[in-house]
């Protein structure tokens, strides 16, 4: 009986294995054809997703071709206006300067970077010329803009150049052909800086998100530049200032020791730039030179600061619609600083045109435009919140508040709508200016005095917080001098700067390392400022070699 079980167990066994595998079996197919089913299902959707995205691409290749035909049409019609204008300028002038002059009226957007204009100059010429705007002439009985002690007038744009009669006190002399009566012709057709009193135009820029990119490569991006050409400054001191004009890509002002201003005009896509006129600028007591120098947003002036000291003029106004040489330089009465030294004047970037001034004084000052010619009206926002000199100033885009930055190592961010501090950070050194972000409102560069770490970046959302930290090592000077100064390039990803050395240091902010990206050896001494072209891939250096360099982005 036992050995009869136990023969018939291996059966049972036999039997259940074959079962137990087709179950299994089943089981496998099952799950197999629910992974098919859920790899369709993903297939499916990623083709749609894709579809969508193929479809949204040939929408604006579309646009953007739609855009390029415009935009050639455009710089066609522009060039055949301006030769039908130089072949019939004595016609046009004597008949209806007015009509013709206002259908001209031709603005072509500015590129976003240098940099990407040098990258696609090979392909579309177009995109990469720089804003023209030929403004309507003023009504009648306005005065030209006439530069002083030249007696020629201020040209708008790259191919106008024949409309120039410029001399300077070098070789920089502006050939026209033809007879005399034909140039007096083309200086009548210059165009004119804005009107005087015209309203400007405000135009809100758009916010960038840049901070999330802020030290985020290892390596950076290199950018390819060449000096084409060091020209001289035409001052006998020591050069202070640097100013492009904000509605004339043209125009630059540099400013000196010698307290002069002078005016010039950039030639040939920036390989060369003419002097158009020289203005002494000094203070009416002392004959200080301008500390600072800052361009009206319209255009049409320069403002100076100057000293508080000695009851001396504390900020001056060269008018460029004037055109005698005593008339052009006005200064203000009011006289809000107390002593010092007033470091720095800057430009709201708001709609209702103001400016700050920052003193040695400790004070922050507000000027408002009031009605009436040269009328403004200071308020002190403080006066105690640095315990030592203000050294730079700065308005936010998104709010109005005012950046201010001191040798007392604090940075004071002042709401103005509510009248109160809205931001406070102190670092362990001094502090000597401060430079918003184009591009990111919320990003901002305070220059510091700690060798090697001379740039620090902040997020003004972010208390006690800095984002990254920048510099250079100095060979011929270990302490960092507040004359050196910085900016941004037009796209908010770089950073130039001058050095104690004559080098040009750039700085990626997308760089993890402290270090510049990359340094220019572009003068023969100490650089104090670099600054970047907003229509054209070009860098304009000063230098205390009373040099002006012009730097080509290739």
């Amino acid at each position: 009986m036992s050995g009869s079980l136990l023969m018939k167990k291996p059966k049972v066994e036999q039997t259940e294995e074959p079962a137990t595998e087709a179950i299994g079996d089943q089981n496998g197919t099952a799950g197999q054809s629910s992974d098919d089913s859920l790899e369709e299902e993903a297939l499916v959707a990623l083709i749609e997703h894709r579809t969508k995205e193929v479809e949204h691409l040939r929408q604006r290749i579309s646009y953007y071709k739609s855009q390029l035909d415009r935009a050639e049409r455009r710089l066609k019609d522009s060039h055949s206006k301006l030769a039908r204008l130089r072949g019939c300028k004595d016609v046009t002038s004597s008949k209806n300067p007015e009509g013709d002059e206002t259908k001209n009226n031709e603005v072509e957007q500015r590129s976003a970077s240098p940099v990407q204009i040098a990258e696609k100059s090979s392909q579309n010429r177009a995109q990469s010329r720089p804003e023209l705007v030929i403004p309507a002439p003023k009504p009648k009985g306005s005065q030209p803009i006439t530069l002083a002690g030249s007696g020629i007038k201020v040209s708008s744009g790259y191919h106008s150049q024949a409309g120039i009669s410029a001399t300077s006190n070098t070789n920089n002399a502006v050939k026209v052909k033809g007879e005399k009566s034909c140039r007096i012709s083309s200086e009548q057709e210059a165009t004119k800086i804005q009107a005087k009193g015209a309203k400007r135009k405000f135009e809100q820029k758009e916010h960038r998100e840049l901070i999330p990119l802020v030290s985020s490569q290892s390596s950076p991006c290199i950018i390819r530049c060449q000096t084409s050409s060091a020209i001289s400054s035409q001052h006998k001191r020591k050069l202070r200032s640097l100013v492009l004009c904000p509605t004339n890509d043209h125009l630059f002002l540099t400013s000196a020791l010698d307290g002069v201003v002078n005016l010039w005009q950039l030639q040939a896509r920036g390989s060369n730039a003419n002097l158009l006129s020289s203005t002494d600028c000094a203070s009416q007591k002392q004959r200080r030179w301008p500390e600072d120098i800052a361009w009206h947003p319209e255009g049409n002036s320069l403002f100076a600061v100057y000293s508080a000291d000695g009851g001396d003029s504390q900020i001056s106004l060269l008018n460029l619609n004037k055109t005698k040489e005593g008339s052009r330089v006005s200064y203000l009465e009011q006289k809000p600083h107390v002593k010092g030294i007033i470091n720095n004047i800057v430009f709201m970037p708001w709609e209702d045109v103001c400016f700050v001034t920052a003193g040695s004084d400790h004070a922050v000052v507000l000027w408002s435009e009031k009605d009436g010619e040269n009328m403004w009206k200071p308020k002190a926002l403080h006066r105690s919140m640095h315990s030592s000199a203000v050294m730079g100033v700065a308005g936010m885009q998104q709010k109005q508040i005012i950046l201010s930055v001191g040798a007392d190592k604090r940075i004071i961010g002042f709401d103005v709508s509510v009248g109160r501090a809205d931001y406070k950070h102190q670092i362990e050194s001094k502090c000597m200016s401060v430079l918003p972000n184009p591009c990111d409102f919320n990003l901002f560069m305070v220059q510091t005095g700690t060798p090697e770490r001379q740039l620090r970046l902040f997020d003004i959302r972010l208390r006690q917080t800095e984002l990254h930290t920048f510099g250079w090592k100095q060979e011929s000077s270990e302490s960092q001098s507040a004359l050196i100064n910085q900016a941004w390039s037009p796209d908010g990803l770089y950073i130039t700067s001058g050095s104690a050395d004559p080098m040009i240091h750039i700085f990626d902010i997308r760089y993890n390392l402290r270090k510049p990206s990359q340094s220019i050896r572009a003068h023969q001494k100490r650089v104090f400022k670099a600054v970047w072209h907003h229509s054209i891939p070009l860098l304009i250096s000063i230098s205390s070699d009373l040099n002006i360099g012009l730097h080509k982005i290739i």
